[in-house]
């Protein structure tokens, strides 16, 4: 369910936006994304782990927010993370 330090590491350089960086947009929207996913496969087996559904929903709700702060902040590197 979580997330390896070699898994973070490689989601950390392709989406940093300089050297170094781990607490850009992109990288915590990048992380998230990858939580997301995995926590929704557990929950598929899993269905009544509410505990994880709450933590789901609490992490796709601040994504939403990280997403709405770039889209404001920088549209164009905005658009370039979703795609």
């Amino acid at each position: 369910m979580t997330l390896t330090k070699k898994q973070k590491k490689n989601i950390i350089t392709k989406f940093a936006v300089k050297k170094g960086d781990t607490g850009s947009p992109e990288v915590q929207i990048a992380l998230l994304t990858k939580k997301i996913k995995s926590l929704t496969s557990h929950l598929k087996d899993h269905k009544k782990d509410f505990h994880s559904k709450k933590g789901l929903l609490s992490m796709v709700s601040k994504r939403r927010r990280l997403l709405n702060y770039l889209k404001d902040k920088d549209e164009e590197r905005y658009n370039q993370l979703l795609k």
